[in-house]
């Protein structure tokens, strides 16, 4: 089985920059510009890792983020995670980038572009993988429910944007909250994938889809609390971006066991694994895919079938999506 996971041809649609980034890279970024939060030894890193609460994640995240203050830093983790995913045979990955949290740590908006448009072709010629970009909310942090995100998003707009999204805490952001925002990227031709249900209800996947117009959902797992919008959810074809070992990290979820996940599948609701923020969670995609065979016993057909609705679900150029899936069947026989 890790056989076939390692060869199986794959997509990434939920994994975010700064929480991709590996411990030997934080500890560089730490070392080079200690500061009170972040540890600059291996093992304390490790403990720091440690999460109590969603809270505390959210604030570990924070600190890491505050590391990244130069173009050349974010080039940085951007061409880690795309090595990274070469490794694991991902072709193709939609990488979340806060972009108001890289401006607020010190980075010109012109540098980010330029950092984010260089890495991602060298990217492309070292690793053979396709990154695209889908520009967040983060939380409540811009002060102005994601405006300032969005204009960032659709007005510099570095090559290879796709979409826009929506992270953070949910309990004090309920998802309604950010519609300006996301009006603005929808007319502007942004994909909307906002986080939610991750660790409120299913209410706030019903605010995503009913006021941001969400055409994926980043975790979404306790739709699974609702019969009816599983129904909804599965009539139409809404993918929810499934990250077990994240929410076992967090908090979201107390037992691997008793994760959702079998039975959004059996709801007939689209799903794609992804690993949200591997570096920070210990994990990879294969992982992710292993860990769906060993906990919830999806065998190569199932698994097969998870990689596709991930390149369905992408917003990857047609003919790169036929490639991918092509090549997903192929090996599936």
């Amino acid at each position: 089985m890790r056989e076939f996971i390692a060869a199986l041809p794959k997509v990434e649609l939920h994994v975010h920059l700064v929480g991709s980034a590996s411990l030997a890279t934080v500890l560089d970024l730490a070392r080079r510009r200690p500061q009170p939060h972040v540890p600059t030894d291996e093992a304390e890193l490790r403990r720091f890792y440690e999460f109590t609460d969603f809270g505390h994640f959210i604030d570990v995240y924070a600190a890491v983020n505050d590391l990244v203050t130069t173009g050349d830093d974010v080039a940085a983790l951007v061409l880690g995670l795309a090595g990274e995913q070469a490794r694991r045979n991902v072709r193709y990955a939609e990488v979340t980038v806060s972009a108001t949290s890289h401006l607020r740590a010190g980075i010109a908006p012109e540098e980010l572009d330029e950092a984010l448009a260089t890495s991602r072709e060298q990217a492309k010629r070292a690793h053979g993988v396709e990154l695209a970009w889908v520009f967040d909310i983060p939380g409540l942090w811009d002060g102005d429910f994601g405006v300032t995100s969005a204009k960032y998003a659709t007005t510099h707009r570095p090559a290879g944007t796709v979409g826009f999204g929506l992270g953070g805490f949910e309990a004090d952001a309920p998802r309604r909250a950010f519609r300006e925002a996301f009006t603005i990227a929808r007319d502007a031709d942004l994909h909307c994938v906002p986080h939610a249900g991750e660790t409120t209800g299913p209410d706030q996947v019903r605010e995503a889809l009913d006021h941001l117009h969400a055409e994926r959902i980043g975790h979404g797992i306790n739709a699974a609390n609702d019969p009816e919008l599983l129904r909804r959810l599965a009539a139409e074809g809404i993918t929810l971006e499934i990250c077990p070992t994240s929410n076992i990290r967090t908090g979201a979820v107390q037992n691997l066991k008793d994760h959702p996940l079998p039975r959004l599948l059996d709801a007939g609701v689209p799903i794609t694994l992804a690993t949200d923020d591997p570096g920070m969670f210990h994990t990879d995609l294969d992982r992710e895919y292993l860990l769906c065979h060993e906990v919830f016993g999806l065998g190569r057909t199932e698994l097969a079938e998870l990689a596709r609705t991930g390149v369905r679900a992408s917003f990857a150029a047609p003919e790169l999506k036929r490639s991918l899936l092509a090549e997903i069947d192929a090996l599936g026989h």
